[in-house]
């Protein structure tokens, strides 16, 4: 038997320690929840993408009844972004998320899909995203989705 040991960097941030160009992603962020649609779950997130350009685009979550043909925040943030703009590669990428009249304690981490999703598109500009992900008791940031997949797949796997 083989065995070797993953781990992982975390920082973690107070708002005024973040680079302005953060801060502003994560403030796009938190505004990005306003426009959630989550009529059954009432958790609503927001994510900004920040691209290689500076421009930011955002994205929030949308419920439908025919659960799970919803969509997360940051898959809705980076399709739009690929979509809209497929030549310039995303540089980082800030989620927040609003409940019960208040931002969360402390971040939540993007799912699975969207962990997957964000590893396709760091793969397909062959460079990293910054995941910003913000929480009121501090904010997490991780250089690269591979801190949060380490044992990703991508298309060059299936050759």
């Amino acid at each position: 038997m083989k065995q070797y040991d993953i781990t992982t960097t975390v920082r973690v941030y107070d708002m005024d320690e973040l680079s302005s160009e953060d801060q502003q992603l994560v403030y796009a962020a938190k505004n990005a929840t306003k426009s959630s649609y989550a009529p059954y779950s009432h958790f609503c997130v927001g994510a900004a993408v920040r691209l290689a350009d500076g421009l930011v685009i955002t994205g929030s979550n949308q419920e439908n009844a025919a659960f799970p043909s919803g969509l997360c925040a940051e898959r809705t943030a980076l399709f739009a972004a690929n979509s809209q703009h497929p030549d310039t590669p995303v540089v980082a990428l800030a989620v927040a998320a609003f409940t019960q009249g208040h931002f969360l304690s402390e971040p939540i981490p993007p799912c699975g899909a969207c962990r997957q999703v964000i590893m396709e598109v760091e793969d397909r500009y062959q460079q990293p995203i910054r995941i910003i992900l913000y929480g009121t008791s501090g904010i997490h940031v991780v250089e690269t989705v591979k801190a949060l997949l380490p044992l990703y797949f991508v298309g060059a796997k299936m050759k």
